[in-house]
């Protein structure tokens, strides 16, 4: 389950707040505390956001 950070981060990174490699790094800083089914689904969600 994803916490309310993470939550929120994506949602900015949806909104496009974030540029590609910015949110990418973000997402490396905290997917050492995600399990692996986690960093998947949201992996896929920031390729999704980026690549539309």
């Amino acid at each position: 389950m994803l916490t309310r950070e993470v939550r929120q981060w994506l949602e900015k990174v949806e909104r496009k707040q974030y540029s590609y490699e910015d949110a990418m790094y973000e997402f490396m800083r905290f997917s050492a505390f995600l399990t692996r089914e986690e960093m998947i689904q949201i992996k896929k969600r920031i390729e999704a956001c980026y690549n539309s």
